[in-house]
Parts: structure tokens; C-alpha cells; sequence
């Protein structure tokens, strides 16, 4: 199971079942889905997919997050994940998706920062990944202001920029 977090303005808590038709409206949205990949426009391999990945183990202490304010917990506004990327550790992924109406409020790195935190010294990974769509500004300034840095290891053709951010790297940063 995973744990709860709180911050400021935010409530996270382990997606469950119960948020599928929430992630379903938000990924109906054309621009919430626009620089990710999948199966949005056929709602039964949509929903397929989201259920899968919902009902999914991903290991101990990696998952989802739905997040909600603290002021109206019963609202979705999107979720954070920790997940495996092609495989296991060192490649976790850290990533957001927040409905439209979220946007621009600075949740997706307050939401971020107690799942930096808790990859990095509940977990103690090496390392995370945030791979972004270069087009997606949003979500890049997302990784930069978390302090995850452009990993000049990815190819141009890879069609997206890698960022990484070390657990020493994040340790230096708290010092």
C-alpha cells in the first residue's frame, strides 16, 4: 500500500478504482492527452488501459497518486506516479497529468515534492527520470522547478528529453 501525503494545498493519496472515470474525463480532454501517447479516442481500449494500470503492482513503495486540495478532497485534479521505466531501478519514472482546470496553479510540483522525497529516503532510488514530450513546456518547467536536470545522454531522435535528478542531487539540495 501506498502511503498518503499532504503538503500546503494538496492531498495525495494511492489511485484507486474508484478514480477511474476521473482520469477518464481528464484524458478525454485533447490538450491534457496532447503530448502523450495512447489510446484516448476509442473509449474501450481507453478504458482498458487506464483500469489495467490501476490494478497493476507496481512495487513496493511505486504507483499512483490521485491528487485533490485539501480544501475540497473530494475533487480530483489529477495524479502523480513512480513507476518502472523499461524494467527496474535505477530507471523509476516520476511523472504528473493534471485536468485543464489545475493548470497553472503550481500543483504539479507541490504534488511532486513528497514523491521526490519519498523515492529518495523511503525508497533510497539512485535516481529518477521524467521523460517529457519536448513540446510540453508545462510539464518541463514542472521538472525544473522540482531541480531535476536535462540528461544530454538521450539522442535528439528520441522524441523526448530525459530529466534526472540523483539522490545526491537532491540531498545537496536540502542541505
Amino acid at each position: 500500500m501506498l502511503p498518503d501525503f499532504s503538503t500546503e494545498r494538496l492531498f495525495l493519496r494511492p489511485r484507486t478504482i474508484a478514480d477511474l472515470g476521473a482520469c477518464l474525463a481528464m484524458d478525454r480532454d485533447p490538450e491534457v492527452t496532447r503530448f502523450v501517447a495512447g489510446p484516448w479516442a476509442d473509449p474501450k481500449a481507453h478504458e482498458a488501459f487506464v483500469r489495467a494500470r490501476m490494478l497493476r503492482d507496481w512495487g513496493a513503495g511505486l504507483g499512483y497518486w490521485s491528487i485533490a486540495a485539501r480544501a475540497a478532497p473530494d475533487r480530483f485534479l489529477g495524479w502523480i506516479l513512480l513507476l518502472p521505466l523499461d524494467g527496474e531501478e535505477p530507471g523509476i519514472e516520476i511523472g504528473w497529468r493534471l485536468a485543464r482546470a489545475a493548470w497553472g496553479h503550481g500543483y504539479a510540483s507541490e504534488a511532486a515534492c513528497p514523491i521526490v522525497a519519498h523515492a529518495f529516503n523511503t525508497l533510497l532510488l539512485s535516481r529518477i527520470i521524467a521523460e517529457i514530450n519536448p513540446g510540453n513546456a508545462g510539464s518541463i518547467r514542472v521538472a525544473e522547478k522540482i531541480g531535476m536536470q536535462r540528461d544530454a545522454v538521450v539522442p535528439a531522435e528520441a522524441g523526448y528529453i530525459s530529466f534526472v535528478m540523483t539522490r545526491d542531487d537532491f540531498h545537496s539540495t536540502r542541505a
